[in-house]
């Protein structure tokens, strides 16, 4: 179908340049299945969501069982066992270092009620901090209130402006170090410190110093700044650990997980708070209570996909998978380091199963480089879907990738380059 007649307002695709979207009749393991094409290799896990692979069977088995007793229940004075055992189970994840999981069912309303549970903690205190501190460039999520914390996309973020009091800060890259942030402390008005952990996904998977976030957890945890961890990227084994924070040894406040934790089958989101935080709303006063919610909160099939996904990366056989990811995407920018082409690169980054490729550009790098169009051009006729961040190119893949199906990314990357070296 082509965009002009289709019904549909497809997301981040400017209609009058893009090209017609593809049809998939058919998603399985690590392909989709066009209509009347080639299989396409899934490299970015369908916007890094799908760690398992698609249609998997296990998962399937647990939905259906599921499907069977429950699909769905108001989750406001009722609960569930799935929804009660899955909070169990993250907080156990998370090292029992938190205390309450509030659910939702998107990244974007995990951090809009991380966000919400900072600025009303504080309110509930009858103290005033209002502001909120974040990095330069990060991302936080669609709705206005995450646009407004993550000013990666600047035609948007302009839109989002007054929102809250934002600051803005650098984030902590390689020789970073924390003059920026004791300088913004001195006024001590902040109500929350919200961050990317270790990887900044859509300012192009650009990786932080982990020893200099720690210290500026630290510093601000001592000037009783909430902090809060958006691992809804980096969540659930892409980093290589089970989530970001574990290479961190100053644990944030609050934790925002979405995207992976269904295994990319359903819908599902939790905000995970520390006891601190939830004694701020335990209270006689109603208006003290977190007054927030979905009508899809606790999703019982959401929670069953979860449970699933979470035995699928208990199995060694997922760990030795993400290990060996990460080693073949060693070797390749090994390869390309020692290619005729190397000097076309400004950086190649590399963390657990995420590798990041970033082109030198004479034009505005982020989103809206010039190169973005002409990649995702290119790799869409290599059947590889990779959807690059301006000019940055990078593969997320699905854990049951095999070198086989990665070597398809790596050649059409390496293919690309030397196009560009011609």
């Amino acid at each position: 179908m082509d965009l002009k007649s289709s019904p549909i307002w497809y997301p981040y695709t400017q209609e009058k340049l893009a090209d017609d979207p593809i049809i998939i009749e058919k998603a399985q393991g690590a392909y989709l299945y066009p209509k009347g094409g080639e299989k396409v290799y899934d490299a970015i896990s369908s916007w890094w969501v799908n760690i398992h692979g698609h249609s998997h069977p296990y998962i399937n088995k647990r939905l259906n069982e599921q499907l069977s007793t429950m699909e769905q229940t108001i989750f406001a004075g009722h609960t569930h066992v799935p929804a009660i055992n899955l909070a169990k189970r993250i907080l156990e994840k998370l090292g029992n270092k938190f205390h309450k999981v509030f659910f939702s069912d998107n990244g974007s309303t995990s951090v809009e009620c991380a966000l919400k549970m900072s600025l009303q903690f504080w309110k509930n205190q009858g103290i005033k901090r209002q502001k909120i501190l974040a990095f330069n460039h990060g991302f936080h999520g669609e709705t206005f209130g995450t646009r407004a914390v993550g000013n990666c996309l600047e035609n948007i973020s302009e839109l989002c402006q007054g929102v809250f009091e934002i600051d803005f800060i650098e984030a902590p890259i390689p020789g970073t170090t924390l003059s920026q942030l004791e300088e913004k402390l001195a006024s001590n008005d902040y109500a929350a410190f919200i961050f990317e952990p270790i990887i900044q996904g859509v300012r192009g998977m650009v990786m932080q110093d982990i020893n200099v976030l720690d210290s500026m957890i630290k510093l601000c945890q001592e000037k009783e700044i909430l902090c809060i961890a958006d691992e809804v990227m980096t969540g659930f084994g892409r980093t290589g650990k089970m989530f970001a924070i574990d290479y961190l040894e100053n644990k944030p406040d609050i934790v925002c997980l979405a995207k992976a934790l269904t295994g990319g089958t359903l819908p599902l989101a939790l905000t995970v708070c520390n006891e601190k935080v939830h004694q701020a709303f335990y209270s006689d006063d109603l208006s003290k209570a977190l007054l927030y919610g979905h009508s899809f909160a606790g999703n019982a099939l959401g929670c069953a996909a979860a449970h699933a996904s979470l035995d699928l990366l208990e199995k060694a056989e997922t760990i030795n998978s993400i290990e060996k990811i990460n080693s073949y995407h060693l070797d390749f920018a090994q390869e390309v380091k020692g290619s005729n082409f190397k000097t076309l690169f400004k950086d190649i980054r590399i963390m657990g199963t995420i590798i990041a490729l970033e082109y030198k550009s004479n034009s505005k790098n982020g989103y809206f480089n010039e190169l973005g169009p002409k990649m995702k051009s290119f790799f869409r006729d290599r059947n590889v879907l990779l959807r690059p961040l301006g000019n940055v190119i990078y593969i997320i893949p699905p854990y049951c990738s095999k070198q086989d199906d990665l070597k398809l990314a790596y050649e059409a990357i390496w293919d690309f380059s030397e196009g560009l070296n011609d």
